[in-house]
This record gives C-alpha cells, structure tokens and sequence, in this order.
C-alpha cells in the first residue's frame, strides 16, 4: 500500500494536462475552443487576454462634487473661496468646457474630468448658491481623481492561461470588450459501475441487490469539477463484458472511472482485465481508510494518454478516493495553472475523533468558518464505508494520520475541504 502523499505525487506525475499534451497527442490546439463571455464562467482560460482600452478610459472623478484646479483652492482653509461654476458634467458626457482660474465644473461620481481642472472638492465640503460655489475647505492636491490607466495599461496582461474563470472574471472581460474568450474544451471523464449485484435507481430492487449510486454521485462530482462525465452504466462481473466496456470507455474519454471489482475477491476483474487491454498498472492499493483499494494505471494511444482509476465499489470509499485523489487529477488535467493540489486546512473538531492508526483515516462532517477558526462537526451515526446515509451535506473530512488513533475534542485536526 502506498501512503496517501506518495499516492498522490504519483498520480499528479502521471497526469498530462490539456494545457501541455503529451507527444503522442494531437497538439494542444485540439483542446481549445472558443465560447462567448456568457458561456465562459468556470471555464479555463486558454490564451492570454489584453486589451485595447486603459482603465480607467479617462481621468474621473470618485465622488460626487466639484472639479477645480488645485492652486485656486489650496488655500481654502484659512479662507473660504467662491468659484464660478461654468458646467455640470453627469456620468456619460463629454465636458465641453475648460476650467479656467477662479472656475470649477459641477461633477458626479465617474464623469469625465474637465481640462484645467486637476482635483476634486467633494460636495460635503462646498456651499452652492446660484451659479457660485464656495469651497469651504483645502483638499489634497489631485483628490479624488482616477487618472487613466491608473488601473490597467492598455496592452498590459490582464489575464493568463491556466486561469478558472470566475464572475469577476467575466466582469473584467466584459469591460475590456472581451465577448469571446479561448477556453480548454471540458475534460471527458468516462463513468462506469461494475458488479453483477448492481441496479439502476429506475429498476425494481430484488433480494441482494444494490442500487448503483456511485455512477450519479461520480458524474455529479465529475460535473461539480467542470468535466464532462460520459455515463457508460453497469457492467456485470464477467471479463468479457467488462472488458468490451473498457475498451469502449478508453476510446471516448481523458479519464475513465470505474467502481468495484478491485478488491482481492473471486470477481474482481478489473486489474486483470487492465492488463490485458494493455494498461500500465502505477497503484494498486493505498494505505487509506475508506478507500484501501485504489487502481491507477495509464493507456497510451495513438492520439491521447488516458488515465483510468478504478475505485473501490463501496460508496463512502468511492467518493472519499475520488475527493482525495481524483479530483486533483481532473483539476491538474483541465489545464488549471495552479491550484490543482488537496485543499487542506487545519481547524479544530468538535467531537472526539477514533482510528486504528493502521491507515490514513478520513471522518467526514461539516466544516464551518466561525470568528476565523474552521470548526469540524462530525456527522453522526456509523462511519462505515458502506453507510452513504450520514454522508449527506458532508464538506469536509477531518484526517487522522498513519500512527495516530485519537483526536480529542477541541483539538486541532487537519480537514480536507470538499465542499
């Protein structure tokens, strides 16, 4: 069995991004494509992205007030000062006048600044009759000016490749003119449940069977991830038809999922028929708990690399592998720049923690952010890895190290964030 941290560095080494494709691949233009800006959230930026425009477009004001030149008024302090106010200047409209010595131009938050004018008096500070405006206190020179390109040069990088795309994102985009942007196409990740016991959530539940939940909890999280997951159904415990399905699996995906037959028992399959397809086999069991058996072998073909985890068949231990050794790969493998890893944080439980110390346990809860501290809330009932009841809402699963076999409660304990 290999240690969680070992599993993982070999699982991330064996990973080839869509950003950088293995020789025997097409070439990364093949996994580019280009989508609209309302279609680009959560998607990877592909290229580079800058803009023609400074930002901000022009010197504006920040508040509402009065734009004046600085020599009139830095003086105010000891004597309030009248200016002629010589023009209103809303949002959206070009001045039209220049604001000469003794002048100042009515302004409002994010017009465009008049010449002559170089600082701005906020209204609070002025006392307006009629067409004269007193200025009833000095202002630091430039006050409350945005100057162009203060922001962002004109050509400057403003996003790199690598990047999630997120609503601030898009909102950047969209001020920069951007309404197409180059994006990684969506990783297809091929989902398959093996075991002769297994049923639909569609069918009639006989006398020792098991309705499949893994395949809708896998393409969910598949899809919470920004892959595309391909649903290829169950596959009975038979080599032949296992391996027809993987076959068909490896020709269509980046990625294929299988869960159950990796175990040690008479109709576990997998590996074997792994080998025989031609798969180099990298793990084939870790030293996790839930989620012992673990399979990660990889396929060269002719057109693409595909990597294949075979997960155990136990709920809970399907999902805590995929959280914990999957998911990662996926990110890496989407063309994420950064921020692929474990998101580990350390926090503090708030129930007495058990393991047998044998292997890296995984508890799953609730974690919540309170006054700056993370807070593990273990979820109750039976920790057991076929109990997927108590995994409901789970968004975090406190870790208890190889050698440890208790963590008390309010002790510190480091958590695996999921949610």
């Amino acid at each position: 069995m290999l240690p969680a941290n070992q599993a993982e560095s070999v699982i991330l080494g064996l990973v080839r991004s869509l950003a950088h494709p293995s020789k025997s691949s097409l070439g990364s233009q093949q996994n580019i494509e280009t989508v609209d800006l309302l279609s680009a959230n959560g998607r990877i930026l592909a290229s580079p992205v800058s803009s023609i425009l400074d930002f901000p477009h022009w010197d504006n004001s920040a508040m509402d007030g009065y734009a004046v030149r600085y020599e009139d008024v830095q003086h105010c302090g000891d004597r309030p000062t009248p200016l002629e106010v010589i023009e209103e200047i809303p949002a959206g409209y070009l001045p039209q006048k220049t604001v000469q010595s003794g002048q100042a131009a009515r302004i409002l938050t994010g017009s465009m600044m008049p010449k002559g004018a170089d600082t701005i008096v906020i209204q609070e500070e002025t006392q307006r009759e009629g067409n004269l405006v007193t200025i009833l206190s000095a202002p630091k020179p430039q006050a409350f000016v945005r100057h162009r390109a203060e922001f962002y040069k004109a050509g400057d990088s403003l996003l790199q490749p690598g990047t999630v795309l997120s609503a601030s994102d898009i909102a950047v985009l969209a001020a920069a003119q951007c309404i197409k942007v180059s994006v990684y196409r969506r990783l297809r990740v091929a989902i398959l449940s093996t075991g002769s016991e297994l049923v639909a959530p569609n069918q009639p539940l006989q006398p020792g069977q098991i309705v499949d939940s893994n395949q809708y909890a896998l393409a969910a999280l598949v899809a919470s991830a920004g892959a595309e997951p391909i649903l290829l159904g169950i596959v009975p415990d038979r080599p032949d038809e296992l391996k027809e399905a993987m076959a068909i699996a490896l020709r269509s995906a980046d990625m294929v999922l299988s869960s159950g037959g990796v175990s040690v028992g008479d109709y576990d399959y997998v590996d074997q028929v792994l080998g025989e397809l031609g798969a180099e086999i990298h793990i084939r069991a870790v030293a996790v708990k839930p989620g012992k058996p673990l399979t990660v072998a990889t396929f060269q073909n002719p057109e693409n690399s595909v990597l294949y985890f075979g997960l155990p068949g136990n709920p809970v231990s399907a999902m805590v592998t995929f959280w914990r050794f999957v998911l990662p790969a996926i990110k890496k493998m989407s063309g994420r720049s950064t921020g692929w890893e474990p998101r580990f944080v350390k926090g503090r439980s708030l129930q007495a923690l058990h393991s047998d110390g044998k292997r890296e346990t995984y508890l799953w809860g609730q974690v919540n952010l309170i006054e700056g501290e993370h807070q593990f809330h273990l979820a109750g009932g039976s920790h057991s890895s076929g109990n997927l009841i108590n995994l409901a809402q789970t968004n975090g699963l406190a870790m208890i190290s190889i050698g440890q076999t208790a963590i008390a409660a309010g002790a510190e304990v480091s958590i695996l964030q999921i949610g």
